[in-house]
């Protein structure tokens, strides 16, 4: 090191807002501040923390921009924001990276392949079967020749949502949501030009032996059923 060169770093500058949304945030996530209890009016906030009531304002709306909080009517105290409401704003990001990186249908289609893959092996070994059950109703829903498309494509995110939970690894479920909406963003135009009374049968007969599979237990079946299936979208 060099007399030149600094011995330390800059000391990041924390606002009080921050300090405080960050206690708030640790609280909802280490669950000490349980999902169903309101957090205390934004006065005794404001005490707890020695600290203004407008720093406690600004740090709730940096939560509930973060989708940590939900407000429960104008005047009453927020509330900690239900898991549901969390995925949804994850689904939401996630889409829009892919789009501000320009990131590819192929490249979408092989990070699933892979996140499918791993669940479905996982659900044909050892299943959920309460979600096996999820995936038979939404296979059924779109057998129904007169499925109207956004409900067929509903009921095609159901079923596979279904199939990857059936593995019994959240994070696999999770992750494999988020993708499919990101790939959902790419076909949504090139489906439009096909028939769904043409596509339909033909996915719901891939959706058919795919369930088989995973039911009966063969692994090696559905590693490749659900390779061609999502070949047919690729193309």
């Amino acid at each position: 090191m060099t007399s030149s060169e600094p011995r330390f770093a800059l000391v990041k500058r924390v606002t009080a807002y921050q300090q405080v949304a960050e206690r708030i945030r640790a609280a909802i996530l280490d669950r000490s501040l349980p999902a169903d209890e309101r957090l205390p009016p934004e006065r005794e906030l404001a005490t707890q923390f020695g600290v203004s009531r407008t720093t406690v304002r600004e740090a709730l709306r940096h939560l509930q921009a973060q989708g940590l909080l939900a407000p429960k009517g104008r005047t009453s105290p927020m509330l900690p924001a239900d898991a549901g409401a969390a995925l949804a704003r994850f689904r939401e990001a996630l889409s829009t990276v892919v789009q501000l990186r320009h990131v590819s249908l192929h490249e979408l289609l092989e990070l699933r392949l892979a996140i499918e893959t791993a669940a479905l092996v996982r659900a044909a070994r050892a299943p959920v079967v309460a979600r096996l059950e999820e995936a038979r109703l939404a296979l059924e829903a779109m057998g129904n020749p007169r499925i109207e498309r956004e409900a067929f494509y509903d009921a095609d995110v159901a079923f596979h949502a279904a199939l990857v939970a059936a593995s019994g690894n959240e994070a696999l479920a999770l992750v494999m949501l988020a993708v499919k909406d990101a790939i959902r963003l790419h076909l949504d135009e090139t489906m439009r030009g096909r028939s769904l009374a043409k596509v339909r049968p033909l996915v719901h007969e891939e959706h058919r032996k795919l369930l088989t599979a995973v039911e009966k237990g063969n692994v090696k079946a559905v590693s490749s059923l659900l390779q061609k299936h999502l070949e047919f979208y690729g193309t």
